[in-house]
């Protein structure tokens, strides 16, 4: 630890931990937990900048919030693929 030691209160606890369990979560297992991630890295960000949470945290928080733009981003695509690849199925089997 470097610089003085303080005790300083913040108004808020930090979620970063949470946020970056939730971004890893929805690469690895469920993907409909990347827009919770996003959206709460968003909010654990805005407290950080606001001054209502530790600063400590942002890197983890951060890192939370990517991992879980990253897996919205593969959802999204995912959907996409699915409905694509049963519009060519619907077309096949009509014809």
């Amino acid at each position: 630890h470097t610089g003085p030691m303080t005790d300083q209160y913040y108004q808020e606890d930090s979620q970063a931990t949470t946020i970056l369990v939730l971004g890893i979560l929805s690469l690895v297992v469920c993907q409909i937990l990347g827009p919770i991630a996003w959206v709460m890295g968003n909010n654990e960000l805005a407290g950080i900048d606001a001054g209502r949470r530790p600063p400590q945290n942002r890197g983890t928080a951060q890192a939370g919030r990517i991992l879980g733009i990253i897996a919205t981003v593969l959802m999204i695509i995912g959907v996409v693929f699915l409905f694509v690849a049963l519009f060519i199925a619907l077309v096949a089997s009509t014809t």
